[in-house]
């Protein structure tokens, strides 16, 4: 590879240097989220949204609580220029909230400044944003200008803004400048350019102006960025009059760190796209930048309490897939095949609740401390149905969840192992995952279905006590082709059968016996209980269970069910 013909980042630009301050900084608050889906990530689209599915994004933004909200390029297609038209009229009707501002792009040429302006005619509120490239090679290859000279084409077009405004006195007409290539361009000539239109657009603490500095191309790591972005914080001029915005790309896959870092150094304002749409790599996903905050205990501000019907919408809107190991978001990013990942999650839940009980409050409330969940998959509106999934790579705390949790069925500890095997020789077969469905058949045909039919059967059995107090249990055994009654006693039923069993010639003993009433919801009968016994067979040793709503038939099933299948491996 030709690595030689490119240039690092300290030959294309130079970033005065500085004492840091935004290493040491914190972020305590969140910025101001400006999404542009419906302006540059519409760009982006290879095939652009129709003003239906554009007004569903739109709706989608307002009802998430966004309060900036780009919209389009009114003068770059009519059906841009008509959208915003669209929600001029949806404002005069009181469709749009009153502390939700549009936000319409142009270039600085005059006639497109006009073309923008008349196409929010009528709104209230609204943010005109300014743009011009600004960087080396932009003046060269794109624009033919000098530096001087797109000084002079940005500050005239501030000032036609700046007239078209003052011509329109009862509305709220905010402005925004970009000097596009921002992270390309020299810092000493983006503020000359910034200051000088701060103060074409008299730039006060009660009517800022909002600079934006986008990564246009990403050229460096993150720190680099921040550094470009803490020197313009701390010399803009009017800085309290001045909101501090960034606007970053994905094109080395950092433009969540370069955002971050952004505001570490000073900025107030994230521009970027839900699910991080835009050209080439996309431009920065402001779902994951509130998320992470949230996983830090700071409030994003911005609802994402159901992120599936906000990426339903996306998706249908963008047509594009959201990848399913996407932050946060992805059908895969809550979900743990690993099993070690799996016992450590289930040891975190079951650790969860406890905490949540001793606190006296309800687990969606407790200080959230789950081993591989960042974030309470709830919070976002998932539940922990998909939290654990089993393929040939789970183990045994996996499987063993899962059937708790969907079936209501707690394995012992001991007898997990085994069910591990079974499941895994399933899952090797087949090369692909077992559903928590499929775990309970498994459990099923291994377990259940040898207490009810196997080789030894019981065709019919009762119990009672013995003049002595002992307990009797009376039965007509099938073993093989051959059936007889058989009578054993005990100092309780489930010793009684295994005398019984005796007596038919089969010698059982218990090592292990558990049982336990299984939730009504847990998608088996109301008021069933399920026995566990591990039993050695003839020098073999078995687990087997039991289903029933008798507490005594599901424990003579688990018996039978680990005679037959000692039977089976012998």
């Amino acid at each position: 590879m030709a690595s030689h013909r490119y240039r690092p980042y300290q030959d294309r630009v130079n970033v005065p240097s500085q004492e840091r301050s935004w290493p040491a900084a914190r972020i305590e608050r969140a910025p101001l989220w400006v999404p542009v889906d419906l302006r540059d990530g519409n760009q982006a689209l290879a095939e652009p949204m129709d003003p239906e599915r554009k007004r569903r994004f739109f709706d989608l933004l307002v009802s998430m609580g966004f309060k900036e909200i780009e919209v389009g390029y009114p003068s770059a297609s009519r059906a841009d220029f008509d959208f915003v038209r669209d929600l001029a009229a949806l404002s005069a009707r009181g469709g749009i909230p009153d502390d939700v501002s549009i936000v319409v792009f142009t270039p600085a040429k005059p006639e497109l400044i006009d073309r923008t302006f008349a196409s929010i005619e009528g709104l209230p509120r609204a943010v005109v944003h300014l743009y011009i490239a600004t960087s080396p090679v932009w003046r060269d290859v794109v624009l033919g200008r000098s530096r001087a000279q797109v000084y002079d084409i940005a500050a005239e077009a501030a000032a036609h803004m700046a007239r078209l405004a003052d011509a329109r006195p009862g509305a709220d007409i905010r402005f925004q400048f970009s000097p596009e290539t921002f992270n390309l361009t020299e810092p000493d000539y983006v503020l000359e350019l910034c200051d000088g239109i701060s103060e074409l657009w008299d730039a006060s603490p009660d009517r800022p102006v909002t600079h934006n500095l986008p990564a246009t191309v990403e050229i460096a790591t993150p720190n680099v960025y921040a550094d470009q972005i803490e020197y313009l914080h701390r010399n803009l001029a009017r800085r309290d009059s001045v909101i501090l915005s960034v606007h970053p790309h994905n094109d080395r896959g950092t433009g969540v760190a370069c955002a971050e870092l952004a505001v570490l150094a000073g900025a107030q304002r994230i521009e970027g796209c839900l699910f991080g749409n835009g050209e080439r790599t996309g431009n920065v996903d402001l779902v994951t930048l509130a998320l992470n905050l949230h996983a830090q205990g700071v409030d994003p501000m911005v609802d994402f309490s159901d992120i599936d019907a906000v990426r339903e919408v996306v998706e249908h809107c963008n047509r594009l897939p959201v990848h399913p190991r996407h932050p946060y978001v992805g059908d895969l990013v809550h979900t743990a095949f690993s099993g070690t990942h799996q016992d450590a999650i289930s040891k975190g839940f079951a650790h969860h609740a406890r905490r949540a009980a001793e606190l006296g409050v309800p687990e969606s409330e407790a200080p959230w401390e789950v081993p591989y969940l960042p974030i309470d998959p709830a919070d976002i509106g998932r539940t922990y149905e998909a939290v654990i999934r089993v393929n040939s790579q789970s183990g045994k705390g996996g499987m063993a969840y899962l059937l708790k949790t969907r079936h209501g069925l707690d394995l012992p500890q001991r007898m997990r192992p085994d069910f591990s095997r079974v499941v895994q020789d399933a899952t090797d077969d087949s090369g692909r995952e077992a559903t928590a469905k499929e775990l309970y058949e498994l459990f099923e045909t291994a377990y259940l279905a040898p207490g009810r039919d196997g080789d030894v059967r019981l065709d019919a059995w009762t119990t009672d006590r013995a003049p002595d107090g002992a307990h009797r249990f009376i039965c007509t055994l099938q073993v093989g082709d051959r059936a007889g009654d058989f009578e054993g006693a005990g100092n309780g039923p489930l010793a009684a059968f295994v005398e019984a069993l005796a007596a038919a010639g089969i010698t059982v003993d218990i090592l292990d016996y558990s049982e336990h009433a299984v939730e009504a919801d847990a998608g088996v009968t109301s008021g069933e209980a399920v026995a566990y016994a591990e039993c050695r067979v003839g020098g073999v040793t078995c687990w087997g269970a039991g289903l029933d709503t008798s507490v005594l038939t599901a424990s003579v099933q688990a018996v039978l069910s680990a005679v037959n299948r000692a039977g089976a491996a012998g």
